[in-house]
């Protein structure tokens, strides 16, 4: 299977629970799928159609750190200017909070478009991941051939919720998939696991699987390590479809 593999690095990067609004602000520990969608689509330079996109991605950073930062809320304003008739239109507040930020961060994200290796080569917006000021820059994009196999491990990795019994590790998150910009950015929810340990799949010990599930094969990134055996292995996720759609293979 022919994909395209781009690294990205960072100094900084935060992805907001977008639930929270004030006071604080804490990070997914791994990019939420429509994170995902927007910087391809910033690298592309346009909206494109999310239908038959499928990626996975391996993300790192050396620390999580919290800074203080502060948002100005503006509130309509009573009387007027000192000295003056014209009345005042807006007021500001300072509400300072709290934020928590990925230092170092670095994203090797898979995709199932080798034909977009000219763009990530060439990108049409800044490269950023999480907040616009989260610069990024690629250090390495190329195209490389995954190969199937009866075992592979998953770490630092976003997997589907369907595959919970199978890894037996993890902590599940929901997660915003896609925000639909035609319908005024309405978001889609979807729930996934986040992998930060090494899990080898299918389990070493019998008595870790259960009959009723299928283990591999898996598609594994053959410039990986080896361990035990077993290569890194690639699960693809989707933006859009049914759940069932975002761990197919190919």
């Amino acid at each position: 299977m022919r994909v395209l593999k781009v690294t990205a690095e960072g100094l900084t990067t935060s992805f907001r629970y977008p639930h929270f609004m004030q006071q604080i602000h804490p990070s997914f520990q791994m990019p939420p799928p429509a994170t995902i969608y927007g910087h391809i689509c910033s690298a592309l330079g346009e909206w494109v159609d999310p239908q038959g996109i499928q990626f996975a991605y391996h993300f790192t950073y050396q620390e999580q750190v919290k800074d203080i930062e502060h948002i100005i809320v503006l509130s309509p304003a009573r009387g007027r200017l000192p000295g003056s008739r014209v009345p005042k239109v807006l007021e500001g507040r300072i509400n300072p909070f709290e934020r928590e930020i990925l230092f170092h961060p670095r994203l090797t994200l898979y995709l199932n478009r080798p034909e977009w290796e000219s763009a990530f080569r060439s990108p049409r917006y800044a490269v950023v991941l999480g907040r616009s000021q989260d610069l990024f820059t690629y250090t390495r994009v190329e195209v490389v051939e995954l190969e199937q196999s009866p075992r592979a491990y998953f770490e630092h990795t976003l997997l589907p919720h369907t595959m919970v019994l199978q890894t037996m590790q993890g902590v599940t998150v929901l997660m915003p998939r896609y925000l639909d910009y035609a319908r005024g950015r309405v978001p889609a929810f979807d729930r996934y696991i986040i992998i930060k340990e090494r899990v080898y799949l299918p389990p070493e010990e019998d008595q870790y699987r259960f009959s009723h599930l299928t283990y591999g094969p898996y598609w594994v990134d053959p410039t990986t390590p080896e361990e035990k055996g077993a290569q890194r292995g690639v699960m693809f996720l989707t933006f859009t479809g049914e759940e069932h759609a975002q761990h197919t293979l190919a």
